[in-house]
């Protein structure tokens, strides 16, 4: 299983984690993804599928403190949110990240 946190910009949000099968992490972050806009997995889905596997991911929260590993994130609201066009952590712009941050995410891009 795979780990997804869900940030959303509601005043009530919980940024809770759900848990995903290796299909449905697949479906929601293609391509090596561990970023995806809510808005974008619609589009690129339909309406009908993603919801489909939405369904599914919201039977399987798992409390954080028992998280071994989060394999993405899914962002709602996203109005007010900037996220790298190539929806990976590790292309965060320079000045968006620490000094420490730059150096492991320098490793780690592709």
């Amino acid at each position: 299983m795979k780990n997804i946190q869900v940030i959303d910009g509601a005043n009530n949000a919980t940024f809770s984690i759900f848990q995903a099968t290796e299909e449905e992490f697949a479906a929601i972050f293609p391509g090596g993804h561990d970023m995806e806009l809510i808005e974008d997995l619609f589009e690129r889905l339909g309406g009908a599928e993603a919801d489909r596997v939405l369904e599914l991911i919201w039977e399987r929260p798992i409390l954080k403190r028992n998280v071994i590993g989060l394999h993405g994130t899914l962002f709602y609201d996203n109005a007010r949110r900037r996220i790298p066009l190539s929806k990976r952590e590790v292309d965060w712009d320079d000045n968006s990240v620490n000094s420490a941050q730059r150096e492991l995410f320098s490793r780690h891009r592709e």
